[in-house]
């Protein structure tokens, strides 16, 4: 991508309704995501503790898709991994500094369509069930 492309590129943000899918939901399958694509442990994303900057750096990841992503405020991206509104802002910092690098962007934005993929494939079971609300 050049530097002339960045002002051009539009983020794709899903507006999900809480009725949709519960929080804890999209947190596990954000985790999920997120430790299958940097190749670690799910478990250690969700630790009180930082653990290791790998482990960090995911879990800034994860708070970065749910409010960029699933444009969730801070306050909420922070509440569904277990930190407050000012940890998860500093999590986005972080992740929009690290994207100039070529492969953090490219990771982040394998996770981004990954869970674009997940919900529109939510909503499609959904919409095709018998008796589900048109």
């Amino acid at each position: 991508m050049q530097i002339s492309e960045l002002a051009t590129v539009e983020t794709k943000t899903i507006r999900l309704p809480r009725r949709v899918v519960d929080r804890r939901t999209v947190r596990q399958m954000i985790e999920v995501t997120v430790a299958a694509a940097l190749d670690l442990p799910v478990e250690e994303l969700g630790a009180k503790t930082r653990r290791t900057a790998p482990i960090a750096f995911a879990r800034q990841i994860s708070m970065y898709c749910a409010h960029v992503t699933f444009g969730w405020s801070l306050t909420e991206a922070g509440a569904v991994f277990g930190r407050d509104r000012t940890t998860a802002a500093h999590a986005c910092r972080v992740v929009e500094d690290r994207r100039d690098d070529a492969h953090v962007d490219t990771v982040v934005a394998s996770v981004e369509g990954a869970l674009h993929h997940w919900l529109f494939a939510i909503e499609g079971c959904r919409a095709a069930a018998p008796g589900a609300p048109q």
